[in-house]
């Protein structure tokens, strides 16, 4: 039975799965690099197959425009308005500390300020601009992993067809029974992770846009800080919208009132309506349709161990675990 126990294709794809996890943790430092790699290469080769149906030229010649014309836009970018978006990302953080540290005539808003500092909300926030601060003050690092991972995503997106090739030879080797499964994880992988992180980045993108031309019409200050805010919680499912209400409210309620905040909590309803409603459904798989209560506590979970960037990759991953188990939605509607 233990013999039996050992060979079975189960154990194996068991073992196997626990090696690559305790791989992965061993390589921890290197995550980012990791996590920023696969990302690139995920968006850009999918951006690559889209215009080589549209645009009928070379492939090596459309992957090296495709990345000419991001790096270049994104540089561009960064040059004309980081400047500007630094700038009122600190009046932003000024403005926020400002109404927190003082007394207000309201006591519904007094009673709101004093249970949100009894759940400590500002330690995560606190902990969030100190992740950020922490990436963007060590900007050399930061800008080294981003050019290594571009660079090899870049030199894998040249040589995808001749490496699929020569990965192939694996087959027949003496590895050949753990090149199977680590074919299967990697294949499930992409399959889930890969597309539940494009799906995040389109709305979170949608959110953005949405959001900001709301707040604009609303005259909303610091409009660049306020859409580079919502864009990141916009890569967090559902906790996102929530944790963005409480800087949204504190600037509505400074610069209009309650009606204000009236109008914002409208303006995000209606926005996260249609996300939940159209966009998830068309983006997202039935395995990703999660319940709220899962939602969060794969968040929390995934927070505790990998930190803010658990609350970006942890429905992804856990998706991907779910497709392992093959944990399958059939219930008809």
């Amino acid at each position: 039975m233990i013999n039996k126990l050992l060979q079975s294709s189960g154990f194996k794809r068991i073992l196997i799965f626990a090696l690559m996890a305790i791989i992965l943790y061993a390589l921890k430092d290197m995550i980012n690099l990791i996590l920023f790699t696969f990302i690139f290469t995920f968006l850009m080769d999918r951006l690559v197959i889209f215009l080589s149906k549209k645009i009928p030229i070379n492939r090596k010649i459309l992957v090296i425009t495709s990345y000419a014309s991001v790096v270049g836009l994104l540089s561009w970018g960064l040059i004309k308005y980081l400047p500007m978006i630094v700038g009122e990302i600190t009046q932003l953080i000024r403005q926020l500390t400002a109404f927190y540290t003082s007394k207000h005539d309201n006591m519904i808003l007094n009673f709101i300020v004093s249970r949100v500092e009894e759940i400590q909300i500002s330690s995560y926030l606190e902990r969030g601009f100190t992740f950020i601060i922490t990436y963007f003050t060590d900007i050399s690092t930061f800008s080294l992993q981003i050019l290594i991972a571009l660079l090899m995503s870049l030199f894998f997106l040249l040589e995808k067809p001749r490496l699929i090739e020569f990965t192939k030879k694996f087959k027949t080797s003496k590895v050949a029974s753990f090149y199977a499964e680590i074919e299967f994880f990697s294949t499930k992988f992409v399959r889930t992770f890969g597309k539940v992180i494009e799906a995040q980045l389109i709305i979170a993108v949608v959110n953005c846009v949405l959001t900001t031309i709301a707040l604009w019409i609303m005259g909303f200050p610091q409009l660049g800080g306020l859409s580079i805010m919502i864009f990141f919680l916009g890569l967090i499912p559902v906790a996102g919208v929530i944790i963005s209400l409480i800087p949204l409210t504190i600037i509505a309620y400074s610069i209009g009132g309650l009606m204000t905040v009236l109008y914002v909590f409208i303006a995000i309803m209606i926005i996260h309506g249609i996300e939940a409603y159209i966009l998830n459904p068309n983006l997202m798989s039935s395995k990703t349709n999660l319940p709220v209560f899962y939602t969060f506590l794969v968040l929390i979970f995934s927070e505790h161990f990998f930190g803010v960037w658990g609350l970006i990759i942890g429905i992804p991953v856990f998706v991907f675990i779910l497709d392992v188990l093959e944990v399958t939605d059939n219930e008809k509607v």
